[in-house]
Protein backbone atom coordinates (compact mmCIF):
# COMPACT_ATOMS: atom_id res chain seq x y z
CA UNK A 1 0.00 0.00 0.00
CA UNK A 2 1.26 3.47 -0.90
CA UNK A 3 0.11 6.32 1.36
CA UNK A 4 0.68 10.04 0.84
CA UNK A 5 0.76 12.34 3.87
CA UNK A 6 -0.27 15.95 3.24
CA UNK A 7 0.14 18.10 6.33
CA UNK A 8 -0.63 21.75 6.94
CA UNK A 9 -2.94 24.06 8.79
CA UNK A 10 -5.57 24.03 5.98
CA UNK A 11 -6.77 27.41 7.25
CA UNK A 12 -8.88 27.05 5.13
CA UNK A 13 -8.48 24.17 2.68
CA UNK A 14 -8.61 25.29 -0.96
CA UNK A 15 -8.32 23.91 -4.47
CA UNK A 16 -4.53 24.28 -4.43
CA UNK A 17 -4.33 21.70 -1.62
CA UNK A 18 -6.69 19.39 -3.47
CA UNK A 19 -4.74 19.69 -6.71
CA UNK A 20 -1.50 18.74 -4.91
CA UNK A 21 -3.18 15.70 -3.38
CA UNK A 22 -4.80 14.54 -6.60
CA UNK A 23 -1.72 15.10 -8.77
CA UNK A 24 0.48 13.14 -6.38
CA UNK A 25 -2.14 10.40 -6.02
CA UNK A 26 -2.34 10.05 -9.79
CA UNK A 27 1.33 10.41 -10.72
CA UNK A 28 2.78 8.39 -7.82
CA UNK A 29 0.02 5.77 -7.92
CA UNK A 30 -0.88 6.35 -4.27
CA UNK A 31 -3.63 4.21 -2.80
CA UNK A 32 -4.50 6.90 -0.29
CA UNK A 33 -3.70 10.51 0.60
CA UNK A 34 -4.15 11.38 4.28
CA UNK A 35 -4.81 15.07 4.96
CA UNK A 36 -3.18 15.86 8.31
CA UNK A 37 -4.38 19.20 9.79
CA UNK A 38 -1.86 20.50 12.34
CA UNK A 39 -2.91 21.47 15.84
CA UNK A 40 -0.03 23.95 16.20
CA UNK A 41 2.52 24.38 13.44
CA UNK A 42 6.04 24.37 14.92
CA UNK A 43 7.13 26.48 11.93
CA UNK A 44 4.54 29.18 12.67
CA UNK A 45 4.56 29.37 16.48
CA UNK A 46 2.98 32.83 16.59
CA UNK A 47 0.10 32.04 14.26
CA UNK A 48 -3.39 31.54 15.65
CA UNK A 49 -5.25 29.32 13.20
CA UNK A 50 -8.94 28.61 13.36
CA UNK A 51 -10.11 25.79 15.65
CA UNK A 52 -8.46 22.54 14.62
CA UNK A 53 -11.63 20.49 14.41
CA UNK A 54 -13.32 23.20 12.35
CA UNK A 55 -10.39 23.11 9.92
CA UNK A 56 -10.58 19.31 9.77
CA UNK A 57 -14.35 19.50 9.22
CA UNK A 58 -13.74 21.78 6.25
CA UNK A 59 -11.23 19.33 4.77
CA UNK A 60 -13.78 16.56 5.28
CA UNK A 61 -16.36 18.57 3.36
CA UNK A 62 -13.82 19.24 0.60
CA UNK A 63 -12.91 15.57 0.07
CA UNK A 64 -16.34 14.05 0.68
CA UNK A 65 -17.08 11.34 -1.86
CA UNK A 66 -13.40 10.76 -2.75
CA UNK A 67 -12.51 7.39 -1.20
CA UNK A 68 -8.76 7.79 -1.72
CA UNK A 69 -8.70 10.98 0.38
CA UNK A 70 -8.81 10.57 4.16
CA UNK A 71 -8.91 13.24 6.88
CA UNK A 72 -6.62 12.20 9.75
CA UNK A 73 -7.10 14.15 13.02
CA UNK A 74 -4.23 12.64 15.03
CA UNK A 75 -2.26 15.92 15.17
CA UNK A 76 -5.30 17.86 16.37
CA UNK A 77 -5.91 15.34 19.14
CA UNK A 78 -2.26 15.42 20.25
CA UNK A 79 -1.21 18.16 22.67
CA UNK A 80 1.57 20.59 21.77
CA UNK A 81 3.23 21.42 18.44
CA UNK A 82 2.57 19.05 15.54
CA UNK A 83 6.01 17.67 14.76
CA UNK A 84 6.09 15.69 11.52
CA UNK A 85 8.47 13.05 12.84
CA UNK A 86 6.06 12.21 15.70
CA UNK A 87 3.17 11.96 13.28
CA UNK A 88 5.01 9.74 10.83
CA UNK A 89 6.09 7.39 13.61
CA UNK A 90 2.46 6.84 14.60
CA UNK A 91 1.39 6.43 10.97
CA UNK A 92 4.12 3.83 10.57
CA UNK A 93 2.76 1.98 13.62
CA UNK A 94 -0.73 1.99 12.11
CA UNK A 95 0.48 0.94 8.64
CA UNK A 96 3.68 -1.09 9.20
CA UNK A 97 3.80 -2.47 5.65
CA UNK A 98 2.87 0.71 3.77
CA UNK A 99 5.22 2.84 1.68
CA UNK A 100 4.86 6.40 2.99
CA UNK A 101 5.26 9.58 0.94
CA UNK A 102 5.48 12.99 2.63
CA UNK A 103 4.03 15.63 0.29
CA UNK A 104 5.38 19.17 0.70
CA UNK A 105 6.00 22.44 -1.08
CA UNK A 106 9.37 23.83 -2.09
CA UNK A 107 9.29 26.33 0.80
CA UNK A 108 8.99 23.44 3.27
CA UNK A 109 11.85 21.52 1.66
CA UNK A 110 14.02 24.64 1.85
CA UNK A 111 13.53 24.66 5.64
CA UNK A 112 13.58 20.90 6.06
CA UNK A 113 16.89 20.65 7.92
CA UNK A 114 15.48 22.95 10.63
CA UNK A 115 12.67 20.46 11.35
CA UNK A 116 12.78 18.08 14.30
CA UNK A 117 14.80 14.96 13.34
CA UNK A 118 14.87 15.49 9.55
CA UNK A 119 16.99 12.39 8.92
CA UNK A 120 14.47 10.26 10.76
CA UNK A 121 11.65 11.77 8.70
CA UNK A 122 13.49 10.95 5.48
CA UNK A 123 14.02 7.40 6.71
CA UNK A 124 10.34 6.83 7.47
CA UNK A 125 8.88 8.47 4.35
CA UNK A 126 9.97 9.38 0.85
CA UNK A 127 9.99 13.17 0.42
CA UNK A 128 7.90 14.51 -2.46
CA UNK A 129 8.36 18.21 -3.23
CA UNK A 130 5.69 19.98 -5.29
CA UNK A 131 6.31 23.22 -7.12
CA UNK A 132 3.94 26.16 -6.89
CA UNK A 133 2.10 26.65 -10.19
CA UNK A 134 3.94 29.13 -12.38
CA UNK A 135 7.29 28.69 -10.63
CA UNK A 136 10.22 27.01 -12.38
CA UNK A 137 10.86 23.39 -11.51
CA UNK A 138 13.44 22.55 -8.87
CA UNK A 139 16.83 21.34 -9.95
CA UNK A 140 18.74 18.54 -8.30
CA UNK A 141 21.43 21.10 -7.38
CA UNK A 142 18.90 23.25 -5.48
CA UNK A 143 17.59 20.23 -3.62
CA UNK A 144 21.08 19.12 -2.63
CA UNK A 145 21.91 22.64 -1.41
CA UNK A 146 18.80 22.67 0.78
CA UNK A 147 18.86 19.17 2.28
CA UNK A 148 22.25 17.70 1.37
CA UNK A 149 23.03 15.05 -1.21
CA UNK A 150 22.29 12.10 1.10
CA UNK A 151 18.66 13.16 1.55
CA UNK A 152 18.38 14.97 -1.78
CA UNK A 153 19.12 11.95 -3.93
CA UNK A 154 15.84 10.33 -2.89
CA UNK A 155 13.60 13.42 -3.11
CA UNK A 156 10.86 13.10 -5.72
CA UNK A 157 10.00 16.30 -7.64
CA UNK A 158 6.38 16.58 -8.71
CA UNK A 159 5.01 19.33 -10.93
CA UNK A 160 1.49 20.43 -9.99
CA UNK A 161 -0.80 22.22 -12.45
CA UNK A 162 -3.44 24.74 -11.48
CA UNK A 163 -3.79 28.22 -10.08
CA UNK A 164 -1.71 29.61 -7.25
CA UNK A 165 -3.90 30.05 -4.17
CA UNK A 166 -2.95 31.19 -0.68
CA UNK A 167 -5.02 30.44 2.41
CA UNK A 168 -4.25 33.91 3.80
CA UNK A 169 -5.99 35.50 0.81
CA UNK A 170 -9.04 33.30 1.34
CA UNK A 171 -9.19 34.32 5.01
CA UNK A 172 -9.06 37.98 4.01
CA UNK A 173 -11.81 37.54 1.43
CA UNK A 174 -13.97 35.59 3.89
CA UNK A 175 -13.53 38.24 6.58
CA UNK A 176 -14.57 40.91 4.06
CA UNK A 177 -17.62 38.91 2.99
CA UNK A 178 -16.25 38.42 -0.53
CA UNK A 179 -16.88 35.39 -2.72
CA UNK A 180 -14.64 32.33 -2.43
CA UNK A 181 -16.20 30.69 -5.45
CA UNK A 182 -13.76 28.57 -7.50
CA UNK A 183 -11.14 29.00 -4.78
CA UNK A 184 -12.52 26.39 -2.37
CA UNK A 185 -15.34 23.84 -2.69
CA UNK A 186 -18.84 25.26 -2.28
CA UNK A 187 -19.45 23.20 0.86
CA UNK A 188 -16.38 24.78 2.50
CA UNK A 189 -17.50 28.29 1.55
CA UNK A 190 -20.95 27.59 3.03
CA UNK A 191 -19.35 26.26 6.24
CA UNK A 192 -17.22 29.39 6.57
CA UNK A 193 -20.26 31.61 6.15
CA UNK A 194 -22.50 29.59 8.47
CA UNK A 195 -19.97 29.50 11.32
CA UNK A 196 -18.31 32.91 10.73
CA UNK A 197 -14.90 31.21 11.04
CA UNK A 198 -12.96 34.32 10.01
CA UNK A 199 -15.30 36.90 11.45
CA UNK A 200 -17.21 37.69 8.29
Amino acid sequence: MKIGILGGTFDPVHYGHLMVAETCRDQLKLDQVRFMPARISPHKPDSRPADGHARADMVQLAVSGIPEFVVDRREIRREGPSFTVDTLQTVRQDFPDAELFLLMGADSLRQFLTWKEPLQIATIAKLVVCNRPGEPGLTRQQIDEWVGADIGKDVVVQAVPGVDLKASELRERAAAGQSLRFRTPRAVEAFLTQHSIYGQ
